[in-house]
C-alpha cells in the first residue's frame, strides 16, 4: 500500500483507521477496476464515519455500485495520482465542520449523508435523510449531475490573525453560543432530537445583553453600529439548531453573509417569537435587524465565544467573511 496515503482520525472519539483499509468491495486505491462496458474507469470514493455511524451505513451505497470505496481523507488530489474521485461524510455539522480544511485543499466533490445530531449543511443541500444522499450519488456516479460549487465562512480571531477557521452552515455569539455550549454537553441522542432548542428554551429568560459593535464591509463601502444585542448570527445558509431558520434569505453561492441581529427584547416577548424562527418569521419583529455583507468585524465589550456548526472557534474581537466557491457539493439541482 502507498505510504503517501495518509491517516484520518473522523470525529470526536472515533476510531482512527488507515485511508487505505479496504471497504467490501474496495480495492488498491491506485489500481482501477474497469466497469462492465470497458469504457470507463471505475469511481474511487473516500468515506468518512462521523460519531454513531459505521461501515454498515455505507452498505446501501455499495450495493450494485462499480464505485471502489477507501475508508478516510485521500492524501491527494492532483491529476493522475489522484487517491479519490470524491468523499462521501457520514455524519452532521460538527463532523463536517472539522474536515473542513481538508474538503478545502483537496477540492473533490463532496456527499453529505446526514447522520448528526444537527444536519442543517446537509438541510441547506436538500439533502433530508440518507435516501435523498442514496439517489443524488446514484446520479453522480452515471454522470447524471456534477458537483457544484458552494461558499464556505471563514471566521479570522483578532488574537491569532494567521488561523482561519472555516465553517458550512452559521456562526453566531451570544444566545447562540450559549445554547450551543449547552448543548454539547447533552447526550448525543438528546442532541439529535431538540437538544439546542431545549439548552436554548431556558436561556430565553435569564441571559443578558450585550454590547456589540458590527462593522459591514461590502466592497469599498462599510458601515458600523453598536447597539445591545441578543443574538448575532452570520449565516452562509439559512438553517441552524437543527432546523431553526435564522438567515431565511440566505444563499450559499452569493458570496456574501447574512447576519442577523436580536436587539433587546423583554423576556417574554422573546420566548413568544422563539417558534417563529423555525419558519423564518422572526423577520417581521422591529428588534430583529436582517443585513448582507463580504465580511464583518464582530467587537464586544468583554470577550464573547463564537461558536460556528455547532463547535466553538474563538471569542471576539474576530473578522467574519465568506470564502466564494471553496467547497464542491453532490446534491440535487437546485
Amino acid at each position: 500500500m502507498p505510504a503517501e496515503i495518509a491517516k484520518a482520525r473522523v470525529g470526536t472519539g472515533a476510531l482512527a483507521r488507515p485511508a487505505e483499509r479496504k471497504l467490501g468491495n474496495c480495492r488498491h486505491p491506485q489500481r482501477l477496476r474497469i466497469r462492465h462496458d470497458a469504457q470507463h474507469l471505475a469511481m474511487r470514493a473516500a468515506v468518512i464515519f462521523g460519531l454513531g455511524t459505521s461501515p454498515a451505513d455505507l452498505k446501501p451505497f455499495q450495493a450494485d455500485s462499480p464505485t471502489e470505496w477507501l475508508l478516510g481523507l485521500p492524501a491527494s488530489s492532483s491529476g493522475s495520482s489522484s487517491d479519490a474521485d470524491a468523499i462521501l461524510i457520514f455524519g452532521g455539522d460538527g463532523t463536517i465542520h472539522r474536515h473542513l480544511p481538508a474538503l478545502v485543499r483537496l477540492q473533490l466533490p463532496v456527499l453529505i449523508v446526514p447522520a448528526g445530531s444537527g444536519n442543517d449543511f446537509a438541510r441547506s443541500l436538500n439533502l433530508r435523510s440518507t435516501q435523498d444522499s442514496l439517489r443524488v450519488w446514484r446520479d453522480f456516479e452515471s454522470g447524471k449531475i456534477q458537483a457544484r460549487p458552494v461558499d464556505l465562512g471563514v471566521i479570522v480571531p483578532s488574537s491569532a490573525p494567521e488561523r482561519t477557521h472555516y465553517f458550512c452552515a452559521v456562526a453566531g455569539c451570544g444566545l447562540d453560543s450559549a445554547a450551543a455550549r449547552r448543548a454539547n454537553q447533552m447526550p448525543r441522542w438528546l442532541r439529535g432530537h431538540g437538544g439546542y432548542a431545549l439548552a436554548l428554551l431556558p436561556l430565553l429568560l435569564k441571559l443578558p445583553a450585550f454590547s456589540m459593535r458590527l462593522t459591514q464591509f461590502n466592497g469599498k463601502d462599510h458601515a458600523e453600529a453598536e447597539k445591545l444585542t441578543l443574538l448575532a448570527a452570520f449565516a452562509n445558509t439559512q438553517f441552524y439548531g437543527d432546523g431553526m431558520r435564522i438567515a431565511p434569505q440566505a444563499d450559499f453561492a452569493d458570496g456574501k453573509l447574512d447576519i442577523c441581529r436580536i436587539t433587546t427584547l423583554n423576556p417574554f416577548k422573546l420566548l413568544c417569537m422563539f417558534p417563529s424562527v423555525y419558519f423564518g418569521r422572526h423577520l417581521r419583529m422591529p428588534e430583529v435587524e436582517y443585513s448582507r455583507a463580504e465580511r464583518v468585524h464582530v467587537q464586544t465589550e468583554t470577550p464573547l465565544e463564537i461558536y460556528a456548526d455547532g463547535e466553538f472557534v474563538c471569542e471576539t474581537p474576530a473578522e467574519i467573511s465568506v470564502s466564494p466557491r471553496a467547497l464542491q457539493v453532490i446534491c440535487p439541482p437546485r
